[in-house]
């Protein structure tokens, strides 16, 4: 069993959901069951998966939830296209998330592709 916490891949996709959090408060409100649920789900979902890999007994399992974490990564992208693209986002939030997020996904990719070669 891994402790999660010291995982730098964990730690970023931490960062991020605490970020979606505090930028989906500005939203609209009509979109609280809507798009701010399914961003703070999906990106909550990154680093949930991460945590829930580390507890199980193999590089095996980790490897499978971190490949669900990069689902809801992707999920997670749409998702900032959409709120930008709706202007609940301006360019400058949108990048910095986005930035962030495809980092993740590429520190997501290495991860799993180490997991994957024993």
């Amino acid at each position: 069993m891994r402790d999660f916490k010291t995982l730098f891949v964990w730690q970023k996709a931490h960062q991020l959901t605490l970020d979606i959090y505090e930028i989906t408060k500005t939203f609209p409100k009509d979109e609280l069951y809507g798009l701010i649920s399914q961003m703070r789900r999906s990106s909550a979902s990154i680093p949930t998966n991460i945590a829930e890999g580390c507890g199980r007994n193999s590089d095996a399992e980790l490897a499978r939830f971190s490949i669900i974490a990069m689902g809801s990564a992707s999920e997670l992208e749409y998702q900032l296209l959409l709120a930008h693209d709706l202007q609940y986002l301006r360019s400058d939030e949108f990048e910095k998330l986005n930035s962030v997020l495809v980092e993740v996904k590429k520190m997501l990719n290495s991860f799993i592709r180490r997991l994957q070669s024993g």
